[in-house]
């Protein structure tokens, strides 16, 4: 076969998420649990105005899930431990060779690099749960990689970090070469453009060390939509700057230069934890639509969903108050994962 990961902006046959389950990233107090499963479960909702949302349930959480959820979500029961289904489910590909053809990737997960407080042997088999349940063909991977460490354009070009697939804690033998030749068998990468870091607050004990769907997206060939904090006092008013200029010098799988389109933080700083990296590229584009990430900022929200809209023309923008998934270490496009069309 001869694979290739779509654009998130193809034609979608649905979008996979998990429920929250107890633990510690969902929260030790009550208030705190009650906060995560409503932020997924608006998430869902969400999502569910444009397509089909298939929703993987903990046993131990089926009754709240059918409770919480409208009935137009499907439920699948299978184990689970964590729940940021971007990076523990599968990826999926196509072949353009066969149409109708849907594969799987299944990613060796580790937990973000097997840190002491994380949960993740059990979500870990998830892919190999739902590639049956969509006629889809497994393509196994030993490279420890997540759903949100990797944008692609859909024609051959891909954006990684260097602090993540070449994490030792992740992959202590890998080198550029040998992840990129997986990211070609895989998903049919033939550009490969490394970042040197993510934001800052994705180094902490619970970050995933540089995911680079919280920085920067492709919208289009040939187009990026980059991460922008415009405040000198927050560390990534730094960060991304450099980010810029470096992009700014790179080319995609066709050779065009890129056309970098800033997305502006909003203006919080700071949560109880430190410096946040609330940002506005975590969203998730679905048919006809985009779910984005809201701040309780009306002004900002605002203005992202507008730079959003004319990125991906003809799509409505909707926000969903994402603070709460950000407290626990990621966004909306961190807790769901696309399934592309086939065949069509």
């Amino acid at each position: 076969m001869s694979w290739r990961m779509p654009s998130e902006t193809a034609p979608h046959e649905r979008t996979w998420m998990a429920f929250p389950r107890e633990g510690i990233t969902l929260g030790e107090e009550t208030a705190e649990r009650e906060e995560g499963y409503a932020a997924w479960t608006a998430v869902a909702h969400a999502v569910a105005e444009f397509e089909p949302v298939t929703m993987v349930v903990d046993p131990s959480e089926l009754a709240r899930a059918r409770r919480m959820l409208s009935g137009d979500i499907e439920l699948v029961e299978a184990p689970l431990d964590e729940f940021w289904m971007r990076d523990f489910g599968p990826t999926f590909v196509i072949d353009d060779e066969h149409p109708g053809v849907l594969g799987a990737v299944d990613w060796t997960f580790n937990g973000w690099g097997a840190p002491e407080w994380a949960e993740w042997r059990k979500s870990a088999e998830i892919a190999r749960v739902i590639a049956p349940l969509v006629g889809a063909e497994l393509v196994s991977s030993v490279l420890v990689n997540e759903g949100g460490g990797i944008h692609v354009d859909g024609e051959g070009t891909v954006l990684v970090t260097e602090t993540v697939q070449l994490d030792p804690r992740r992959n202590p033998y890998a080198d550029k070469a040998r992840v990129e030749a997986e990211l070609a068998r895989t998903i049919g990468a033939t550009k490969v453009v490394w970042l040197p870091r993510g934001l800052t607050r994705d180094y902490d004990e619970f970050g995933t060390n540089g995911h680079v769907d919280i920085v920067a997206t492709i919208t289009s060939p040939g187009t990026l939509l980059l991460h922008s904090q415009q405040n000198p006092e927050h560390p990534d008013f730094e960060v991304t700057r450099e980010l810029r200029a470096l992009l700014s010098e790179q080319t995609d799988a066709a050779g065009r230069r890129f056309d970098i389109v800033d997305l502006p933080a909003p203006e919080a700083l700071r949560d109880e934890e430190g410096f946040v990296d609330y940002s506005y590229v975590n969203h998730l584009v679905v048919n006809e639509g985009i779910i984005a990430c809201g701040f309780g900022e009306a002004a900002a929200d605002a203005t992202a969903r507008e730079i959003l809209e004319a990125a991906y023309p003809g799509r409505r923008a909707v926000t969903v108050d994402s603070r709460p998934i950000f407290a626990r270490g990621g966004g909306i496009h961190c807790i769901t994962q696309q399934q592309p069309a086939v065949g069509r």
